[in-house]
Parts: structure tokens; C-alpha cells; sequence
């Protein structure tokens, strides 16, 4: 993360303080991985910023849980995060990261946006929510508006593409995850699905 601003390093560092506080209350992020949180959580993360389309002003991530890949994102790049979180716990979490850090953005305590208020942004982000087939049905409002998806996958990956290709037609470019050889980052600029 040599390329992080000290500013960014500060508020990300902000960040880790107050999840790693919040999790000993609630499960954030995997107890496994505490000792681990900056490469398994924020280097993770921060992997997508040579996808994030150019000029990024606002982007929504679905299932935010603890916050990644959304708060390093936001904190780093400026943009505005709409966070989709709704674990009532979590979004508290959310909220609170979000003030401490400085960091612009909206915490939603709800799984999706009713029909008709999309909020206006470039990209979608999700790591670790859902199934690819069911991930692609909650992130279409968004990618119909004419934004792209990064979506973060596990080993798992092969099999999820398979599945969802017999429901979907995706545009889809799959990037090696750089934390993980066996993970893969899915970059999908649109997805109709199969009736």
C-alpha cells in the first residue's frame, strides 16, 4: 500500500482501529483472519482501484457487512459510497466508520433500494454476499442504469460462473485476484437475464 497517500494511510489505519473495537461486540469480519486484517481485508480491498472506472464520483456496494471493499475504497479515492447493509448492527458500524474516518457516503439499512431510487452512480461493488446468480439479480437496477460491477469471488469462482451462465448472458472479464491466486475479481458491464 506504498502507493496510498499518508493521509489515506492515516484514516484507513482510523478504520482498522474501529472495526477491530466494534468486532469484539459483533462479527464484522472473520475471527480467523483479525490477525491478518490488513492483507485479507484491506489489501483485498484496494486491489479494485486499477478497475474503478476513471472519474468515479459515487459507487454503491452491496452487503457491506464491515465495511470492505467499500470504506478502503472511498477513503482512498474520494468517491461516495452507498452502502447496502441490512444487518441493523452492521449499518450501525457502518455509520460509525464513515464519521470517524471523514469519509463521504450513505449507509442504506436495507438489502436493496426500493424500485425507482437507484442512486446515481458510476459502479458496484460486492465481496463475499451471495452466489454469483443471485448477486447478478440484486445488482441488475444498478448495472441497467449503464454502471459496471466488481464483483469479488472466492475459489469458487469457476463453478458460480458456470451456474450463472445458465440464467444469465454476462459481459464479464475476470481479473486474478492479487491477494489470492485461487480468488478472482469479476468485471461485468452487463447482464440480461434468461427467461
Amino acid at each position: 500500500m506504498s502507493d496510498v497517500s499518508r493521509e489515506s494511510q492515516e484514516r484507513l489505519q482510523v478504520f482498522v482501529d474501529l472495526l477491530l473495537t466494534w468486532q469484539a461486540r459483533i462479527n464484522l469480519i472473520s475471527p480467523a483472519t483479525v490477525p491478518d486484517v490488513w492483507q485479507r481485508h484491506v489489501a483485498d480491498s484496494l486491489q479494485l482501484v486499477t478497475l474503478l472506472p476513471t472519474n468515479l464520483k459515487a459507487f454503491a456496494d452491496l452487503g457491506s457487512g464491515g465495511g470492505f471493499p467499500a470504506l478502503p475504497l472511498a477513503i482512498v479515492t474520494g468517491a461516495t459510497a452507498h452502502l447496502y447493509e441490512s444487518n441493523h448492527k452492521k449499518a450501525a458500524f457502518l455509520r460509525e466508520a464513515l464519521r470517524v474516518t471523514g469519509t463521504k457516503g450513505v449507509v442504506h439499512a436495507e438489502r436493496l433500494p426500493p424500485m425507482g431510487s437507484i442512486p446515481q452512480v458510476q459502479l458496484i461493488t460486492a465481496r463475499a454476499l451471495a452466489p454469483l446468480n443471485e448477486l447478478l439479480a440484486l445488482a441488475k437496477p444498478f448495472l441497467d442504469t449503464g454502471c459496471k460491477a466488481l464483483l469479488m469471488k472466492g475459489q469458487d469462482v469457476d463453478a458460480e460462473l458456470t451456474q450463472a451462465q445458465k440464467y444469465w448472458r454476462i459481459k464479464v472479464q475476470r481479473h486474478v485476484s492479487s491477494t489470492d491466486s485461487r480468488a478472482a475479481i469479476l468485471e461485468i458491464d452487463e447482464a440480461i437475464h434468461d427467461t
